[in-house]
């Protein structure tokens, strides 16, 4: 079984979240497709046939010199794409909520002692936090999103002039990790959301104790190490819907016949497909990073880790 609340150097953050999946992943995933799994195919066919359609209009008829096909598209289909669009967002949010706090639910029990995880256990986790789900999701949405999006559009303006990619790759997974330490503490403590959020900010700097050497750089490092990895491995899924798509376009015969666009038919199809499938690895590849998030979170609360010496300590008095 796994420690969870101890003190970890730069490399044991990146083994052990390997080492997790190792011991408990099995039972991780089960759980995850029984809980998410619905959602998932959900947002994938929302995916695979909404962005179908909207790229179909897209290609099939301003390409084909009806300029304002598309927009008359618009304007006869708006009450739908409302309706579609809102469902869209609140499956979205729905999908989000569930993918980000599931890791913390989970870990959270593993890190309290339990050692068999079922899917009523989490289920009544969400159940059981409800109002707290609620509080996050308004924080994160109206008090965090507004300054990270502002930090990071700054940060993302300045790739221009090429400073901003070290600034990016600098700054956004310091922004995850205060996102991802707030869910963990929000859930793991009985502070507020300010509270939370303020721990979360200092905990990148110091640790609870304020004795010890900042942590900073190996959180950082250890986050963004998984980022890259988890960027390969998407990209690789990524470019083979593109590399279908630059194909298609490059075979298509220029006979000014544009009602048959890439989107269209078996091909179309298939770009989606992939497409989606390549988000359902992306979704499933963000636990990795979510749970070494989580062994950052535990490394960190070296207050706890009194607490958990102290019991073993006890544990080993009573067996003798």
């Amino acid at each position: 079984m796994m420690q969870f609340y101890k003190k970890r150097d730069f490399g044991t953050f990146i083994s052990d979240s390997f080492a997790f999946f190792k011991l408990y992943g099995k039972n991780y995933f089960k759980n995850y497709i029984l809980i998410n799994g619905l959602l998932l195919i959900l947002m994938v066919v929302v995916c695979i046939f909404g962005y179908r359609e909207l790229f179909s209009q897209i290609f099939g008829s301003n390409l084909g010199g009806q300029s304002y096909y598309f927009e008359r598209y618009f304007e006869d289909n708006a009450g739908m794409l409302i309706v579609v669009g809102i469902l869209t967002f609140l499956l979205f949010l729905v999908l989000m909520i569930v993918n980000y706090l599931y890791p913390v639910f989970y870990l959270k029990r593993l890190a309290q002692g339990d050692e068999k995880i079922r899917t009523d256990d989490i289920l009544s986790d969400f159940k059981n936090n409800t109002k707290r789900i609620v509080i996050l999701c308004l924080g994160l949405i109206f008090i965090v999103t507004p300054p990270a999006f502002i930090v990071l559009g700054i940060s993302y303006a300045m790739v221009l002039i090429f400073i901003g990619i070290p600034i990016m790759l600098f700054i956004f997974p310091v922004i995850m990790n205060i996102v991802n330490f707030l869910m963990y503490d929000f859930f793991n403590s009985k502070r507020g959301f300010f509270e939370s959020l303020s721990y979360s900010i200092r905990a990148q700097f110091s640790y609870t104790s304020g004795r010890e050497k900042s942590p900073f750089w190996k959180y950082w490092g250890a986050s963004i190490v998984l980022l890259i990895i988890m960027y390969v491995i998407s990209t690789v899924f990524t470019m083979i819907p593109m590399i279908i798509f630059f194909g298609t376009m490059m075979t298509t015969e220029p006979d000014g016949n544009f009602e048959q666009n890439p989107f269209s038919g078996a091909m179309g199809i298939m770009f989606f497909v992939v497409y989606g499938f390549s988000i359902l690895v992306s979704l499933f590849l963000s636990n990795l990073m979510y749970v070494n998030s989580g062994l950052i979170y535990y490394d960190n609360r070296t207050d706890l880790h009194q607490k958990v010496e102290l019991a073993e300590i006890e544990t080993i008095g009573v067996n003798e």
